[in-house]
């Protein structure tokens, strides 16, 4: 029986996906036939989920773990498809099949006659894939594929209202925070290579002495990868100082803030944490960190969310302090009281957000027949300056928005400026002139002093990086930005190239999805120019209003282009990063820091180019502040 359990584990990923293919070969306008497809594939996946559980629990729960589906394999690396079953994966696959039936089941009416009822159901069967693949996954590089399509889907979903501007606005808010968790998963992926010279599995991490024979040798790199694989989890669980994008992610249709925002994806970081407790359990230093990160963030968040006027931030702000207490009773080893407490809060706040509707009119009318006038208070004691002072910062929401931007994006966005001296043309030569440099210097290592040689691929890496800054801060020409990402991902193979025996035929690869992608992505931009004669990025333009065909081509270039799962680009991305050695830690920040950027800038360009109010000003379109 435990080999029939075990051989079931793809078909909770299969469910989902084959749903997602089918529905969009449905035509837009036929709503019942989206809405029961999408309904049958969830409640499908609902029965057998809780057949499944049943069926487990019966014969003793044991673990289940599947490594068998080999995606890529070279000499010295392999990727590595593993799922993963156990007491956390059952809690979430309970809670996650139940929540995503129901809020479904209300979608169906909730968003009728919606112009993007067809596109609404779509990302929400794609969010879901990716939430089974995170919490089946039973490696890294598995939780890392469904990492991103929720990411993304993330994106889609708060930008659902693709026509105004705050949707599309926020959209792009919590998509740059989200990349600060892809950074840190992929250089905990790159630690991990070389703490356990092969691909760890979730499985191995229960060991305690395969643990502590490893972190004895290696112990500053437990800590690292310890604090990489909290910060990821901070992220996307919305911890301090990222707790901002939960309220922003409200900004889309209420069903999908209520299951994603409020229950599902918010609660991922937690189960980030969960599954690698028993690597950092040992680290005093890391669970103390957890614990004070939980505490100051159940602090905060709970007196932002008693000072806000809107019922959805309210809310977000309170799933936020709940998870902080999550966290540290991870933290202190009480796993059962933190899956009981993140089912209990996904359930409360998927109710609260959807009756938040109906809560907002009866407050209106209630405000009017229950008004209490405030006695005199002595304004100038001391407590009361205290109290007006947090009450303030509350109010302002400890300025966190602004304290990602100023330590986090401002100082690329100001270094990518300075670079407004180079045109196209300086850049075409620039390139030239640098990569023929490259060439030389890789097929002509012996004539190059061996202390400048070990260099090269760090100089190299930053100069690809130094032309995604220029693209992250274009504003005048598209077409530019277009090009330099792809220039980048040319420097990047010279790097590694520089680095050590990458083969022939993993460049290849790379180069393969990023021709394919970066030409394909080029002719959309040229064809939108020749319609609209001129493409800018310094405001929302809306175009996919009059080309939603071009647009979806474009959007589906630029996950070509970033990298996005189960592409030839993000394998060989993957690829890339084995090649970087132990002791080449600037270079693997170069080469995270280059990924995070690239996905920024095309997804900016995307939304600037193809969402957001129409520019044409004879189409109607609703005002900023909407």
């Amino acid at each position: 029986m435990t080999l029939l359990l075990t051989a079931l584990l793809q078909f909770f990923i299969l469910i989902p996906f084959v749903g997602f293919i089918f529905s969009l070969f449905i035509p837009d306008k036929m709503e019942n036939a989206v809405s029961r497809t999408v309904l049958f594939t969830v409640g499908l996946h609902l029965i057998i989920s809780w057949v499944f559980l049943i069926i487990w629990l019966l014969y003793n729960h044991p673990t289940l773990e599947k490594s068998e589906i080999i995606l890529f394999k070279t000499k010295e690396y392999q990727f590595l498809v593993s799922f993963y079953f156990d007491k956390i994966s059952a809690v979430y696959l309970f809670v996650g099949s139940a929540l995503t039936f129901l809020v479904t089941q209300y979608c169906r009416w909730y968003l009728h006659r919606e112009s993007g009822y067809k596109r609404f159901f779509n990302i929400i069967l794609f969010f879901y894939i990716g939430y089974n693949i995170i919490i089946f996954s039973g490696n890294f590089e598995t939780l890392f594929v469904g990492w991103e399509i929720l990411g993304f889907s993330s994106f889609l979903l708060i930008g659902f209202y693709r026509d105004r501007y705050l949707p599309i606005k926020n959209a792009l808010k919590v998509f740059t925070v989200f990349r600060i968790a892809d950074m840190s998963l992929l250089i905990v992926m790159w630690m991990n290579h070389y703490l356990w010279r092969k691909n760890i599995n979730f499985s191995e991490l229960t060991d305690k002495q395969f643990i502590s024979e490893h972190l004895q040798n290696h112990p500053l790199l437990g800590v690292l990868i310890s604090l990489m694989i909290l910060l990821a989890a901070a992220v996307k669980s919305g911890q301090l100082p990222f707790s901002s994008w939960v309220p922003r992610a409200m900004e889309g249709p209420t069903p999908s803030s209520a299951i994603f925002y409020g229950s599902l994806s918010v609660h991922l970081g937690a189960f980030l944490l969960l599954r690698t407790f028993p690597f950092w359990e040992h680290l005093t230093s890391i669970v103390i960190t957890v614990i004070c990160l939980g505490l100051l963030t159940s602090i905060v968040a709970t007196g932002i969310a008693r000072v806000q006027s809107s019922v959805k931030t309210q809310i977000a702000y309170s799933s936020i302090a709940q998870i902080g207490l999550i966290f540290i009773e991870i933290a202190l080893g009480f796993h059962g009281l933190a899956l009981i407490h993140f089912a209990g809060n996904a359930f409360l706040r998927t109710y609260q957000l959807l009756v938040s509707p109906s809560v907002v009119s009866y407050m209106i009318r209630e405000q009017f027949y229950n008004f209490i006038p405030r006695h005199y208070i002595d304004r100038n004691s001391v407590l009361k300056k205290v109290e007006y002072s947090i009450y303030l910062l509350c109010l302002k929401e400890f300025n966190l928005d602004s304290f990602v931007y100023r330590f986090f994006w401002n100082p690329l966005k100001w270094c990518g400026r300075k670079l407004n001296f180079f045109s196209g043309k300086e850049v075409f030569i620039f390139f030239i002139v640098t990569y023929l440099i490259g060439l030389i210097c890789l097929f002509n290592e012996e004539l190059i002093p061996k202390e400048v040689y070990k260099y090269l691929p760090e100089f190299f890496a930053f100069i690809g990086l130094v032309m995604l800054l220029k693209s992250f801060a274009e504003r005048k020409n598209a077409l530019l930005s277009w090009v330099l990402v792809i220039v980048m991902h040319l420097y990047r193979p010279l790097a590694i190239s520089l680095n050590g025996d990458i083969s022939t035929n993993e460049i290849i690869l790379y180069l393969s999805g990023v021709i394919i992608s970066g030409v394909l992505g080029y002719a959309c931009l040229n064809e939108l120019k020749s319609h609209e004669h001129k493409i800018t990025l310094d405001q929302f333009q809306g175009h996919s209003y009059e080309h939603p065909r071009l647009a979806f081509i474009f959007l589906l270039a630029c996950l070509g282009l970033m990298s996005f799962p189960m592409t030839p680009t993000f394998i060989g991305v993957e690829l890339i990063f084995t090649h970087i050695h132990e002791d080449q830690a600037s270079l693997v920040f170069l080469a995270a820091l280059s990924y995070v950027i690239s996905g920024l800038s095309l997804i900016r360009m995307y939304a600037r180019i193809f969402l957001g109010p129409h520019i044409k000003t004879y189409h109607a379109h609703p005002n900023r502040s909407s």
